[in-house]
């Protein structure tokens, strides 16, 4: 993939001038530009891209909290409603001629559709932000333990919210505040192949780790080793279970990605990209299951809600285990300041679109988007409320509840057809995922108050 000379559509429908020149992002993850037509193995890889995020690592928990057979049929479920979805959004770009999302808000509700849609956008790359920096902040300490020797807790440099900081003031902000950041649009498809890696890791320790969980020295630990049950569950239900959906809706969400990448395919057409659309995802939901599974095997009813925190406690010192924690580590620390881009471009489109550019404004916005998810990273005590929030509120918008009100509003199909019957399906099954989700996780919340 060739980067931009000019200028980069992003997904939200604008291009960014010579003056912020950024890789746009794509779903969770950020996506190069092609300079010429894309082939349909490379677009698929490029929808897989979008797809996998920080996600990966919350699944085996959503699965110890549904049971296998459980966490299988609602995996499937938002993978086939997610398909479906992008072929309503691709049925509206080609009746339409609209190529970003932002836009098809613009051309169904006026200005407060596009408003809308590039405010649901930027929290859910706030929330994408928050949950990489949650991910330094849990890992980064661990990741310098397993390279010392002896005891050396209370050090400052293994207090993962001081480590947080400094790292997004020397290494985040910095990055983010360069006018022009393509070079690092590269590193995208690094994190790809590092998620990749992770669940051929995590596949592999399954036979490593036995049941039950070795006991370790500290209390906590032997409590662990003593109540471990090493048989799986099929179907289970509890208060945790309210994550799972908005986790799983979380992790898939690439809808942002799909008509620029539909317009960059070579000889495209709506077949061609819907059948990009079903392989990237089905591709994407074998990565995701496999991993889920094995985690789950591996560490049952007590696994973590982020799964790199479970190797951290029984294989401190793998060097399999190390290694995925640095890249994964690489890959946020790269990732971070690309969904900067995208996001302050919406803040600057909601507030100041009339305006020239500033390279004050520009630091100023920079800046408060880096404190705002600084903030939520030290402050969100797990990453299951990141992905529980987040994927019940604004992903299961962008899965689910917009792409069905935009095809109902600018489909000139009678209602009663079998595809606006199916939209209208999908926004009321999306608010009532989002919502249940929602109240769900507030109470589980209060419960645990």
């Amino acid at each position: 993939m060739q980067p931009a000379e000019h200028s980069v559509n992003t997904n939200y429908g604008h291009h960014v001038s010579a003056q912020e020149e950024s890789a746009p992002l794509l779903g969770n993850r950020p996506q190069r530009r092609s300079a010429s037509g894309t082939s349909f193995g490379l677009s698929v890889f490029n929808l897989m891209n979008a797809i996998m995020g920080s996600g990966i690592l919350g699944l085996s928990y959503a699965m110890s909290n549904t049971g296998i057979i459980g966490f299988s049929i609602l995996l499937l479920t938002v993978a086939l409603l997610a398909a479906y979805s992008i072929h309503l959004l691709l049925c509206l770009c080609i009746h339409t001629a609209v190529t970003s999302y932002e836009d098809l808000g613009l051309l169904a509700f006026g200005s407060p559709g596009k408003i809308l849609v590039a405010s649901t956008i930027l929290i859910q790359n706030i929330g994408a932000m928050s949950s990489y920096l949650f991910i330094i902040k849990s890992e980064l300490p661990a990741a310098i333990a397993g390279f010392l020797a002896g005891d050396h807790s209370g050090a400052w440099y293994l207090d993962g919210r001081l480590l947080l900081i400094i790292i997004a003031v020397c290494v985040v902000l910095p990055l983010a505040l360069l006018p022009k950041i393509g070079f690092l649009g590269y590193t995208s498809s690094l994190s790809f192949f590092f998620m990749v890696y992770f669940a051929i890791v995590v596949v592999i320790k399954k036979w490593y780790i036995p049941c039950p969980l070795p006991v370790n020295h500290t209390l906590a630990y032997t409590e662990i080793s003593n109540s471990s049950e090493c048989k799986p569950k099929l179907f289970e239900f509890s208060k945790e279970s309210s994550f799972a959906l908005p986790t799983m809706a979380f992790s898939f969400l690439c809808h942002t990605s799909v008509l620029p990448i539909y317009c960059e395919l070579k000889s495209p057409s709506k077949s061609r990209m819907q059948n990009v659309t079903n392989l990237g995802i089905s591709l994407s939901f074998l990565i995701y299951f496999i991993s889920a599974l094995f985690g789950y095997l591996t560490f049952y009813d007590k696994v973590e809600s982020e799964l790199l925190q479970s190797y951290s406690r029984f294989l401190p010192s793998d060097i399999l285990i190390i290694t995925v924690r640095l890249l994964i580590l690489l890959s946020v620390l790269l990732t971070v300041p690309l969904i900067h881009f995208p996001a302050r471009k919406a803040l600057m489109m909601m507030f100041f679109s009339n305006h020239r550019f500033s390279y004050l404004r520009h630091t100023i916005v920079t800046l408060f988007l880096n404190i705002i998810i600084v903030l939520l990273a030290i402050y969100v005590p797990d990453i299951r409320n990141v992905f529980g929030v987040v994927g019940s509120t604004t992903s299961t918008c962008l899965l689910f509840v917009f792409p069905g009100i935009f095809y109902l509003k600018l489909s000139f199909e009678d209602f009663l057809s079998r595809q606006k019957l199916g939209a209208c399906g999908l926004v009321v099954l999306g608010i009532c995922i989002g919502a249940c989700s929602l109240t769900l996780i507030a109470v589980n919340w209060a419960y645990n108050e």
